[in-house]
């Protein structure tokens, strides 16, 4: 395979700069990719970033979806001194009776479904809690955690990640440290 350089998209993250690479997602559409798994020292400054615009909401839980923002929920956990839960994407027994919430993923055109296992379900129920995540673009995971949460009667008062992507004016709701735009390749029909 031939050295291809990739284009790239510098964002800084509360003082910690990387480059971020371009992919395409659809002909003509490129986004910028976060993964936090295994970048410390960016996990750390965005969940600093992070505690401090959700401090003064009091969550008294964080709640996120795995895979991505696993590290990153951990991270803000120890920061603001509250549990979490991480929302699964298959249903393993020892899951229990756990309550599922399915929405389509926009970005794999496939149903997605999360699950709340039971255990995780008892230390929400009637709690204050923070959705958290990395990238929030499509909404279709956010969706998905919201409806969990209201099956399980907790009180969702906040949404968080380090960036939203896309149409800026749909995440005003957010609670982001940026905003990632996608880019357009203004020339890709034209000949």
């Amino acid at each position: 395979m031939a050295d291809e350089q990739r284009s790239v998209f510098k964002v800084n993250v509360a003082g910690v700069e990387r480059d971020l690479p371009l992919f395409e997602v659809a002909p003509g559409i490129r986004i910028a990719i976060l993964n936090i798994l295994g970048d410390n020292e960016l996990v750390e400054a965005a969940s600093q970033g992070l505690a401090e615009q959700l401090a003064d909401l009091g969550p008294e839980m964080l709640v996120t979806a795995e895979t991505k923002s696993i590290p990153l929920v951990y991270a803000l956990s120890k920061v603001m001194d509250v549990p979490y839960v991480v929302l699964r994407k298959d249903y393993k027994p020892y899951m229990g009776q756990a309550l599922k919430a399915e929405t389509m993923s926009i970005t794999t055109g496939k149903a997605q479904t999360l699950y709340l296992d039971e255990k995780d379900l008892k230390n929400v129920v009637g709690r204050r809690v923070a959705l958290i995540d990395d990238v929030i673009s499509t909404g279709s995971t956010l969706q998905a955690m919201r409806l969990l949460m209201e099956k399980a009667g907790a009180e969702v008062i906040a949404e968080a990640a380090i960036f939203t992507e896309g149409d800026r004016a749909k995440w005003t709701n957010v609670k982001a440290l940026g905003h990632l735009p996608v880019f357009v390749d203004e020339n890709k029909d034209k000949k």
